[in-house]
């Protein structure tokens, strides 16, 4: 039995910065900026959110740190209650001065963005660690990679709506800064050893510049089951149902799944009920709003059962199709895949990176469904450049899978050597 190493290292259960100030007011704010202004050194940032509680996937809090500087704990519903909405700017020209320090960045920045807080760069000691090749790359297991400490987890899932702030949660907080400094010296120079800085300044660069996505058209064919939801009259009903949890989640600030389930509006929509009194008998139709809202679903059902506006039952695509519809619909694009596979295997081997970094999925993908009309090396990278792919990234991928593309041979031979030594 192998023994997990980090139950034997030491516990961080308590930030290791003795200074930790909650802010609460603008006031408090000019002050941490004033602090923080004559620091010197990357800013490690964090930020928390109240996904799973609330609607909005605003900030609630937001961490940051700097060498010498105390960890400051900035409640962004606080000081905007005493301020306004311009109390960010200053802090937000100061975040620009100097790199940013943060924990998979994607997640934090749309919330920041929200504030008006933007980086001017960036390092991201998760995405790095990817880079690395570490094989986990959550907070807790690249600290105890590169730190030698165990780091208390407990409260990663709480919701941070809840005012006042719990005091053990805002130590679970700072602990995200206090060590994200020393990862990204750690990180950094794994990366250095390996050769990988410049792709890591790249990859970083791109977090950094990346927009928002636009929302997809008609979202409620995302819902959870919606597959099994095939006629344009059951497709009202979920459109509507899920229309009314939509106003109801915004107009009370609630993530919409605590209202009802996704599995409610489809199993709903695929066996509608007749009258009101069935919909509130119905044990299937749950949630905790399935009743106090009672009258809001019993209106979108109705509105669903007789509107004469019947949504297609397929949507028309957009892009390259799905790939997994490529093996009957597109063979020669269900070929290529198969052939730049195991090419994209044996580089994420080679280099010790994850494959979906070493190239996004879908770029190889319309690669492979759509290539240039002649394929050499330097149409590939053009053609993987234009799509958004870093420079590292085509570097490495696109003399291989262009020549694989050309000399498909090999690897049906090697195939057909394989069955007939199994025969």
């Amino acid at each position: 039995m192998i023994q997990d190493e980090s139950l034997e290292l030491p516990l961080l259960s308590k930030p290791r910065v003795s200074d930790v100030t909650l802010v609460e007011t603008k006031a408090q704010l000019d002050e941490a900026v004033a602090v923080l202004s004559k620091c010197e050194g990357p800013f490690a940032l964090d930020a928390e959110r109240a996904s799973g509680f609330k609607y909005s996937q605003r900030a609630y809090l937001i961490q940051v740190h700097r060498k010498n500087s105390p960890i400051y704990l900035i409640d962004p519903i606080s000081v905007k209650d005493s301020f306004g909405d311009q109390c960010f700017e200053d802090f937000a020209l100061l975040l620009k001065s100097d790199e940013w320090i943060l924990h998979a960045a994607s997640q934090d920045l749309p919330c920041l963005r929200e504030l008006g807080i933007t980086p001017t760069t960036l390092f991201d000691t998760e995405l790095g660690s990817r880079l690395a090749g570490l094989p986990r790359v959550g907070l807790g297991a690249v600290t105890e990679h590169f730190l030698k400490v165990k780091l208390a987890k407990e409260h990663s899932a709480v919701d941070w709506s809840i005012r006042p702030l719990h005091a053990d949660w805002l130590n679970y907080a700072a602990l995200d800064v206090d060590v994200l400094i020393e990862l990204r010296a750690g990180v950094a120079n794994s990366l250095e050893d390996q050769g990988k800085s410049d792709w890591a300044v790249q990859e970083f660069a791109n977090v950094a510049s990346m927009q928002p996505k636009e929302p997809k058209i008609d979202r409620w064919r995302g819902m959870t089951g919606m597959h099994e939801v095939k006629d344009a009259r059951s497709l009202a009903i979920a459109r509507e149902l899920w229309k009314a949890r939509e106003f109801l989640a915004q107009k009370l600030d609630v993530s919409p799944g605590r209202l009802i389930p996704d599995s409610s509006i489809v199993g709903l929509a695929a066996n509608p009920v007749k009258s009101r009194p069935e919909l509130a008998a119905s044990k299937s139709f749950s949630g905790r709003a399935s009743r106090s809202y009672l009258d809001t679903w019993w209106a979108a059902l109705s509105e669903g059962l007789n509107t004469r506006d019947l949504p297609p039952t397929r949507l028309p695509h957009v892009g390259v199709p799905n790939h997994r519809t490529w093996a009957n619909r597109f063979p020669e694009a269900e070929a290529r895949l198969k052939i730049a596979k195991p090419v994209m295997a044996e580089l994420s081997t080679l280099h010790l990176l994850p494959v979906e970094n070493l190239l996004t999925p879908d770029f190889l993908r319309q690669l492979c469904f759509q290539p240039p009309t002649e394929i050499t090396t330097e149409s590939v990278s053009d053609y993987l450049s234009d799509l958004g792919a870093r420079a590292w990234q085509v570097e490495l991928t696109a003399a291989a899978l262009a020549k694989a593309f050309n000399n498909p041979q090999p690897a049906v031979e090697t195939e057909e050597k394989t069955m007939t030594e199994g025969a």
